[in-house]
């Protein structure tokens, strides 16, 4: 595709379209846990960070943040399936990764679903290490990756 991707804050009128794109692209076959009440209290919190990209005002890919005083944590990054592989998540990526860094954060973590190839090698490409599993993770049945990657914030010396 080669139409231009934009990346910005969410507005809280895109937290239905963020949930549903959740529960559509990362919560399959789970009970969604990422309901339009809680992206919207994400998008509001400033202790998160949800940026989404958008294609002629099209949300195409998202991504929600939750900062503590020297980590982050990745809760949620999808991008839709055709526009995968142009560089959209690593935008989404980098541009927390500069937040994060801004706020004087170390490290940023995250979890994925344990058999989610795909994601592993896009996050490997994007310099995250595989720190552990948690068996039975997701609702009990599916394990999860843990997954970091270390900055050297300006901010925490």
């Amino acid at each position: 595709m080669s139409e231009i991707v934009t990346l910005g804050l969410a507005q809280p009128h895109e937290a239905d379209r963020i949930a549903r794109l959740s529960r559509d692209l990362i919560e399959r076959g789970l009970r969604w846990s990422w309901t339009p009440s809680r992206v919207a209290r994400h998008i509001l919190d400033r202790h998160c960070s949800v940026v989404v990209a958008r294609s002629d005002r099209r949300l195409v890919g998202f991504a929600i943040a939750r900062f503590a005083d020297d980590t982050a944590h990745l809760n949620l990054l999808a991008v839709l399936p055709q526009w995968r592989r142009q560089g959209c998540g690593r935008r989404l990526i980098d541009w927390l990764l500069a937040t994060a860094d801004a706020a004087g954060v170390r490290r940023l973590d995250l979890e994925l679903r344990a058999d989610n190839d795909e994601a592993r090698t896009f996050y490997e490409s994007m310099d995250f290490k595989v720190t552990g599993e948690r068996q039975r993770y997701y609702e009990g049945a599916l394990s999860a990756l843990t997954m970091s990657r270390e900055l050297y914030a300006t901010g925490g010396g």
